[in-house]
């Protein structure tokens, strides 16, 4: 077999699959794409693309503690605790990316009795566990979302902190 055809075949095989391969959103009028704002930590701009009724990706790109400007993906898993067409639960991991200055801090160092003030520079890499509500109100193509998990960096140097954000989807 040549390449050439070798490659046709498999370029083939990849149309068939992706021409049966469906998107059955859970978003907003069954769309499968939304972007807004979220405020809180990190707060900025918002996206989701859901893969199916239950998982969906969640992107966002901000302000935060651990670095300035924060790039974050988040893999949630979405379940009906209320039973509820309308209000849903969300949970899954993530990873966030700061570049940039850090926030200013204070720590108290015992060892010479007083209080020091520091601001950092540089790249900052954290992962993230995130628990939220999604409300997505009849006949909009909205989404309204609360969430709230830990972060816990690991570059530049070890921390853990608490990312909680309210926000809202425009879907297309």
């Amino acid at each position: 077999m040549t390449q050439q055809r070798v490659t046709w075949q498999a370029f083939f095989v990849a149309c068939l699959m992706l021409s049966t391969w469906q998107v059955s959103a859970q978003g907003p009028k069954g769309k499968t794409f939304g972007f807004g704002l979220v405020l809180g930590d990190p707060t900025g701009l918002s996206a989701k693309l859901w893969t199916n009724k239950e998982n969906a990706f969640a992107f966002g790109l901000g302000a935060s503690y651990f670095g300035s400007p924060r790039i974050q993906a988040d893999y949630l898993w979405h379940f009906d605790a209320f039973q509820s067409s309308v209000v849903k639960m969300y949970a899954g991991p993530g990873i966030g990316i700061g570049f940039g200055t850090e926030s200013s801090g204070f720590w108290y160092e015992k060892r010479r009795g007083r209080w020091y003030y520091r601001e950092g520079e540089g790249f900052g890499l954290a992962a993230r566990a995130i628990i939220g509500i999604n409300v997505v109100p009849k006949r909009t193509p909205l989404e309204i979302f609360v969430e709230l998990g830990p972060n816990v960096g690991f570059l530049p140097n070890f921390g853990t902190g608490i990312d909680a954000g309210v926000g809202i989807r425009f879907y297309p």
